[in-house]
């Protein structure tokens, strides 16, 4: 009895079908082997090149994003991914709306009795006479005076409900939380001053 050759054969030849040609070839100059990785050129992340394993582990361990930018220039980038790359602002310069507190239906008279907004220090109460804070507590929906358990109460409650992960990515939602996420640092931040 004769011994039968080994072969090399693939799927496709045992199927009769022509093997699949690679779509790309490694842009390691010399290699030519076939490219399934691809690597970016640039930090616009828009072109990239195509390598085999050996070359792009080669070359993603060579490579620097931050590659000819100041220390400046990469804190600065930091802060804009801290953010998502959107604008942000300080409590207060956007001005407030006052329609966002005005109460058509005198839903505020018929839970306090009166027509004093809960949400202003009265006169006995000045530890609060900026209206930074004051504005910080209605987004809030905090009386006055603020007590940090409240505080903090108020901003799980509203932060949960006006999440943009519980929102399905509703960007007028997305600002409420962001406004409210300021204000609660604002009203920590003097709180805890305070003490």
């Amino acid at each position: 009895m004769g011994r039968r050759s080994k072969t090399n054969f693939s799927f496709n030849d045992l199927i009769g079908q022509a093997p699949v040609v690679p779509e790309h070839v490694c842009d390691k100059e010399g290699c030519g082997k076939p490219a399934e990785y691809r690597a970016p050129k640039d930090r616009t992340l828009t072109d990239y090149y195509w390598f085999c394993l050996e070359h792009v582990q080669e070359y993603n361990a060579r490579w620097d994003y931050y590659e000819g930018m100041s220390p400046l220039e990469i804190e600065e980038h930091l802060k804009q991914d801290v953010c998502w790359q959107r604008p942000t602002w300080k409590l207060g310069e956007r001005g407030v709306d006052p329609s966002m507190f005005s109460d058509p239906l005198g839903i505020k008279k018929e839970a306090f009795g009166k027509d004093e907004d809960p949400f202003v220090p009265k006169n006995n109460q000045t530890t609060f006479q900026d209206p930074a804070i004051a504005a910080a507590a209605r987004i809030l929906e905090l009386a006055f005076p603020l007590e940090i358990k409240n505080v903090r109460l108020n901003y799980k409650r509203l932060a949960k409900r006006y999440h943009p992960d519980s929102n399905g990515g509703d960007k007028a939602l997305e600002e409420k939380f962001k406004d409210i996420t300021e204000a609660y640092r604002l009203i920590i931040s003097v709180l805890t001053v305070k003490k």
